[in-house]
């Protein structure tokens, strides 16, 4: 049977990024698909970023407004609204917003959590 998910949960993070998961471990407990998949639309101010993180799980990004870029190990990609990425678990990256901000959904497989996404502390 469908079943209607009527808002997000707002997950709070510093540097002025907003996350609103929509099904995930906070948001969707029991719905049987806590640990397999992760959605999420978020807002980043321009300016935000954060540290290099080496997650256990892949990420699909789809950009909806601004730019997010991604650097890794081989270079930096700049992903602009319309246009999609996806990581691999085990690469190490690091996100961070163009000069206008971003606004982004992101699906991570199997779903986020703060044990597997692996960020390095900041300096």
């Amino acid at each position: 049977m469908p079943q209607l998910i009527p808002s997000p949960t707002t997950i709070p993070v510093p540097g002025g990024k907003v996350i609103d998961e929509h099904v995930g471990a906070v948001n969707t407990p029991d719905a049987g698909l806590q640990s397999s998949v992760s959605v999420a639309h978020m807002k980043a101010p321009a300016g935000w970023s954060e540290p290099f993180q080496t997650p256990e799980f892949d990420e699909v990004t789809v950009v909806l407004a601004g730019q997010v870029i991604v650097e890794h190990d081989g270079g930096t990609l700049i992903v602009d609204a319309g246009q999609s990425v996806i990581t691999r678990g085990g690469e190490r990256i690091r996100y961070s917003c163009g000069p206008e901000g971003a606004e982004y959904v992101a699906v991570c497989l199997p779903a986020f959590s703060p044990e597997t996404v692996h960020r390095e502390d900041e300096a």
